[in-house]
């Protein structure tokens, strides 16, 4: 197995930890790691208990080193073709996870290793963390998603920039940039990244994924349109079952508990 789905309990039910486990390559993306990538997505957008999920590598010292190119390199320009439509696939049903996807960066995170990790929602990165799209200097461009999502998180010049040079950032650089969010210690990624979890935890499932949905297709929408889509997902709280209980919950002065319903 090149991936591992680990589901906490306890006081953590509802966070799942999706682990990369591919140490022979790297956690490259081959073919047998992008069908359990896809797998998992498709069982994580049913599953209405998982509440955040956090990607993070299992493999000391990296991320995801990017495409297998050793693979790539038996590819026809066909089989080259539809491997990279099904990885962008794959990493866009991941930024369609109805639910808060964090991602925890240590090590390496190079082409689509750092193009999945900008479909999440949120990155916290080790300080010694390395990334960048990387692709031309390869002669390609970045395919997984990474010449639409990199410009719209950073702006389109500094994401011109980066992919033109194939720079490799620092985690500081990035952190600077806005590529990724939070820098913490080397080795302390993954429990940061569980830390913002916990924060993000005990509010309302179903309002969680409301404000995703809300923001995600509200950016590509004028003002006008993405005010009435905001109007049409408070409209699906508005009958809930936790709403009631967080005006109760206020009322009472005590912590709400919410079921997502």
């Amino acid at each position: 197995m090149d991936i591992r789905l680990e589901r906490l309990e306890g006081a953590d039910a509802g966070i799942v930890l999706l682990g990369l486990d591919r140490p022979a390559a790297k956690n490259a993306l081959g073919r047998q790691l992008l069908a359990e990538f896809a797998e998992v997505m498709q069982a994580l957008t049913a599953d209405r208990s998982v509440r955040i999920v956090i990607v993070h590598s299992l493999v000391p010292g990296v991320f995801c080193a990017g495409a297998d190119l050793k693979e790539r390199e038996g590819m026809s320009q066909e089989e080259a073709a539809a491997f990279v439509k099904r990885l962008r696939a794959a990493f866009t049903e991941l930024e369609q996870l109805p639910m808060p996807v964090l991602v925890a960066l240590e090590g390496a995170a190079f082409g689509g290793g750092l193009e999945l990790a900008l479909a999440a929602d949120l990155r916290v990165a080790g300080s010694e963390a390395r990334m960048g799209l990387v692709e031309t200097s390869l002669a390609i461009i970045p395919g997984a998603g990474g010449t639409q999502r990199l410009p719209r998180l950073i702006g389109a010049s500094r994401a011109k920039e980066l992919i033109f040079t194939a720079r490799r950032l620092g985690a500081e650089e990035a952190g600077r940039l806005g590529l990724v969010d939070r820098v913490v210690l080397p080795g302390r990624a993954l429990e940061s990244t569980l830390a913002l979890a916990r924060e993000i935890l005990p509010n309302g499932p179903i309002a969680l994924r409301m404000a995703k949905r809300a923001i995600q297709e509200g950016m590509g929408l004028d003002l006008t349109s993405g005010l009435a889509l905001e109007e049409a997902c408070y409209a699906e709280i508005l009958p809930t079952r936790d709403r009631l209980e967080g005006l109760a919950a206020f009322r009472e002065k005590r912590k709400p508990q919410y079921k997502g319903e």
